[in-house]
């Protein structure tokens, strides 16, 4: 079996296991309650009813979910200022992505419900995934293992900087 080195999972398994908050809650609900804590949880970015967070296990580079402060299961359960709001920031996510790092396109989507393919089926959330041409090679298909070509801190870095120019003060909590 082949094995990547990828830091940040470990770092990330160590502390939700450490911290009675994230044992015994909704992961999602437990980051959305710490905003203090948003550069250590990979948040960049945090609106009226959900924030933007890097995906601590990406498909790819910069993959980024879009979580609701409220916990919801299935997406009509979304209160309509969630559903426009979520609407608006696939389009900023994008736009951010976009800016900081040149992807050729996007895989946009929710997972609604294990038999979807949610790993977290009781606190919907969307994925805004970049892509390059040729991000897919022959490591996932003859080696069942993906490589991620920045650390997570980089692209974060890159991503808030992004972030920070092209929103406005006044449209953030």
């Amino acid at each position: 079996m082949q094995r990547m080195w990828s830091p940040w999972r470990s770092r990330h398994i160590e502390r939700a296991s450490a911290d009675e908050h994230y044992v015994k809650s909704d992961i999602f609900v437990s980051i959305g309650q710490q905003p203090g804590r948003d550069e250590e949880n990979f948040v960049i970015w945090r609106g009226d009813t959900l924030y933007v967070v890097m995906n601590l296990y990406p498909y790819n580079n910069g993959h980024l979910l879009l979580v609701p402060f409220r916990a919801v299961e299935r997406y009509e359960n979304l209160h309509r200022e969630e559903q426009f709001e979520l609407a608006e920031t696939i389009d900023r996510c994008v736009r951010w992505l976009t800016m900081a790092l040149e992807p050729d396109g996007f895989n946009i989507g929710i997972n609604i419900g294990v038999a979807a393919g949610a790993g977290i089926s009781n606190h919907l959330h969307a994925h805004v995934i970049p892509r390059w041409s040729g991000d897919t090679n022959f490591m996932p298909v003859a080696a069942d293992v993906k490589v991620i070509p920045e650390s997570m801190e980089d692209t974060y870095a890159k991503l808030r900087a992004v972030v920070t120019r092209a929103t406005p003060p006044d449209s953030t909590r």
